[in-house]
């Protein structure tokens, strides 16, 4: 059965550093692309990153462009997201979700573009 795993998340002061990984069980990870989504209270959820199957790019939001990076570990079947100088405006629920065969991930950056997702992991940035 497939599934998705996030987790790293916790409680970081403003600058401060975090990695979450997704883990992926059921299914070879190189295959799909992976999207980072982030949910706020009272907000949607917005698409931060992805990495494409076979790792053929990848995307950024605005948002997090220079301070976030995705990446890959196929022999660990995980995906990455490596956050520095974290703001409180990151505080939200981080998802992964896994689509197959997304060879070009820049297009998809809206939860209905991805089938399979994880619990999500809280990540808090607060003095």
């Amino acid at each position: 059965q497939l599934s998705l795993a996030e987790s790293g998340g916790g409680l970081v002061p403003p600058g401060g550093s975090l990695r979450l990984a997704c883990a992926a069980s059921g299914f070879t990870l190189d295959y799909y692309g992976i999207g980072w989504f982030r949910q706020a209270p009272g907000k949607e959820r917005e698409g931060v990153s992805c990495i494409s199957s076979s790792s053929r790019n990848t995307y950024y939001s605005d948002s997090v462009k220079g301070r976030f990076t995705i990446s890959r570990d196929n022999g660990k079947n995980m995906v990455y997201l490596e956050m520095r100088n974290l703001k409180p405006e990151d505080t939200a629920v981080y998802y992964c979700a896994a689509e197959p065969l997304l060879y070009d991930c820049s297009g998809a950056v809206g939860p209905d573009d991805y089938d399979y997702w994880g619990q999500g992991t809280q990540v808090t940035v607060s003095s």
